[in-house]
């Protein structure tokens, strides 16, 4: 039985006639004899003819192929379906298709600097130059480069000026500590690293020369560095080895921009998801699947047209960052922003909104939690008459969530809850111009992605929690991990729980009217803001305190509209868990790892819940800590130690009672 929901938003006729997601259906019918009634019926075509629906899209969008696809999909089988075989193509020539002179095609706005545009003759010109650069340093197709950046036009002209040259991209933000970044970019071995001296956040500089010099060191097939004098216009490139260039000279010389051809699962760019062990993920995505994937989510799924400005607050270490400059597909205008969201005040990103008269604001369910709490009123606060669609994803927005937004910015909004992961950068679930939205659930499950929920039986449920599963191949799943030549990291990390299924590890309702309700992970990956660390690399960075003798965290975000992340804590006998030691395990969190993934609290325990075999009790701890009764969540014979349960019983408790924790697991 479908869930009594308050109805919040329902979409204007103009909408309901004139969005991209109806021309789409209308074309299917004139081009095919294909009649579908509503939304729902045109998801299941797309599902169940797979082939005809990514081909229609192919056809729809007009994509450009410098050789025709001979099979759009080899076979279903997971993992390993590869799609439109044959063709060859280049993302970077899509992303110009749409150039268009002076136009802006992007606009750059930071704590230091007032929004401005980056037209696309300019944008044209430095990636020609840029790309021009790496040629001549021997980058050429599959060779990797890699960026200590954050969210600037550097970014996105060396993420184009990479893909324009069939070489493979991959970025992560200045706010993470060297050994998470080497622990990423050591496994690709990249050819070039394009780096800053440093940034701001929060109205403070950060020097991070320093950290570029360990990462350099660290990558020994380094050819060349491109050092980006961005907190200081007069720093020098102390400390570092090498070939180094800045980057002013790296753009010194004008080129043409040519595009190199690569087949349509080539690879694009690689992007990290940490387990609970090992070092991170590399992901590999594909240059046509990523293309496809953002064209249709960003211009059916979010109706979004040439020339409306698109922002979405990420760094560049987040999967949000390669799906904002994705609007570039279909000439949408990426707002990019470097900064804090909350300085000098929780204005400061509607402000930018009213500047840049933004059309699709994009957020994190925490900033909206956050924003719930700071008092600010953007409604009335900020001229916000330019805004569509408020995107939010990275954690579940609650119920509350929901109100608070049509209540405190706009009545009259769209509403897009957006969930999916790195793992295909996109989303599973998502909006729909055609379909209401109702308080605290997600509109839709997005074409071409068969999503269901799985009970304990592997059954496919509908109106009760489940496992989140895809049963069916989509263009942008990974084609491979970095250096897992069997795919055996791969099938471990999607596809041991179900064979042949993809099990993402989320928990998921479908009720009966087709929306979804995201309920959190459902294994113990940290995923702070959307940036999903492993607890590994947590304990690696806490046992470096020599008092910390082990260490637990647990990530409940979404639960009751709260991310909370608790740390637990063994300490040497005799060591008590002061102000003082709380900070300094902060602080080398911080430093480490990111700010983000700082504890909300930390807690020292007796001992940390052990499996008979010396695994951490992660999971059952998160059950626990959830609601659910101690008898469910473990089995005591498989512990070692069953009595350390009871410290997280007795918290679980106090966790409600304070409202830390409103939710409960089914």
């Amino acid at each position: 039985m479908t869930t009594a929901a308050k109805l919040l938003w329902e979409p204007p006729e103009d909408l309901r006639t004139n969005c991209t997601m109806r021309a789409f259906m209308r074309w299917l019918e004139q081009r095919s004899g294909l009649h579908f009634a509503d939304y729902h019926q045109l998801y299941r075509w797309s599902v169940d003819h797979l082939e005809d629906f990514w081909a229609a899209l192919w056809e729809y969008y007009q994509i450009k192929a410098h050789t025709p696809y001979t099979t759009v999909l080899s076979s279903r089988e997971m993992p390993g379906a590869r799609w439109f075989t044959g063709a060859r193509l280049n993302y970077a020539e899509h992303v110009f298709r749409h150039a268009t002179d002076q136009r802006p095609a992007v606009i750059f706005a930071s704590e230091r600097h007032e929004p401005t545009p980056l037209s696309w003759a300019s944008l044209r010109a430095q990636t020609a130059a840029l790309a021009q650069t790496l040629r001549e340093a021997g980058v050429g197709p599959g060779d990797r480069v890699v960026a200590y950046v954050p969210n600037t036009p550097h970014a996105l002209i060396g993420c184009l000026s990479t893909a324009s040259l069939g070489a493979i991209w991959s970025s992560c933000s200045p706010d993470f500590g060297s050994p998470s970044v080497i622990d990423r970019f050591s496994q690709i071995a990249p050819k070039v690293l394009i780096a800053v001296d440093g940034y701001q956040y929060g109205g403070k500089a950060f020097d991070r020369r320093a950290e570029v010099a360990a990462i350099q060191a660290a990558l020994p097939d380094l050819e060349l560095t491109i050092f980006i004098p961005y907190l200081d216009p007069t720093a020098e490139a102390s400390g570092l080895q090498g070939r180094v260039i800045r980057w002013e000279d790296a753009l010194r010389q004008e080129a043409e921009l040519h595009f190199t051809p690569v087949e349509f699962n080539d690879p694009l760019w690689v992007l990290y998801s940490s387990g609970t062990t090992g070092l991170p993920k590399p992901i590999v995505h594909s240059q046509g699947g990523v293309l496809l994937e953002h064209i249709k989510s960003l211009d059916l799924h979010f109706d979004m047209r040439a020339g409306d400005t698109f922002f979405w607050y990420t760094t560049t270490g987040w999967m949000m960052w390669n799906f904002l400059i994705g609007g570039l597909l279909i000439g949408a205008i990426p707002i990019l922003y470097d900064g804090s969201p909350a300085y000098p005040d929780m204005g400061v990103l509607w402000r930018l909104a009213e500047q840049t008269r933004i059309r699709y604001f994009g957020t994190s369910a925490g900033y909206i939690t956050a924003l719930m709490k700071s008092g600010v009123e953007p409604g009335t606060q900020f001229d916000l008459s330019s805004i569509k669609a408020i995107g939010s994803t990275g954690s579940p927005l609650p119920p509350e969530g929901f109100d608070w937004v049509y209540e405190h910015i706009k009545h009259d909004v769209w509403l897009v809850s957006y969930s999916g992961g790195t793992d295909v950068c996109s989303g599973f679930v998502g909006g729909c111009p055609l379909l209401p939205v109702y308080s605290g659930e997600i509109q839709c499950r997005i074409l071409g992605c068969r999503a269901e929920a799985y009970d304990a039986d592997g059954q496919s449920v509908t109106g009760v929690m489940g496992e989140l599963v895809i049963t069916a191949p989509m263009p942008s799943m990974p084609i491979y991990f970095w250096n897992d030549p069997d795919n055996t990291r791969y099938k471990a990390s999607y596809f041991e729980h179900y064979p042949g299924v993809w099990r993402h590890g989320d928990w998921i309702v479908i009720n009966e009217r087709g929306g979804v309700i995201i309920y959190g992970r459902s294994d113990s990956t940290i995923n702070r803001q959307g940036v999903r660390m492993g607890t590994s690399e947590i304990y690696r960075a806490v046992e470096t305190i020599p008092e910390v003798l082990d260490s637990l965290v647990i990530d409940l975000e979404g639960l009751g509209g709260r991310s909370y992340m608790p740390l637990f804590v063994v300490l040497r006998e005799g060591v008590t868990l002061d102000d003082d030691l709380r900070q300094r395990i902060k602080q080398v969190i911080r430093q480490t790892l990111s700010p983000r993934h700082v504890p909300d609290d930390i807690f020292q325990i007796p001992a940390v819940p052990l499996t008979l075999s010396g695994k951490k009790l992660e999971v059952p701890v998160k059950k626990i800590l959830m609601g659910v009764p101690v008898e469910r969540a473990a089995n005591p014979d498989s512990l070692r130690n069953p009595e350390s349960l009871q410290f997280f019983v007795e918290l679980a408790r106090t966790l409600a009672d304070s409202d830390k924790v409103a939710g409960r697991a089914g």
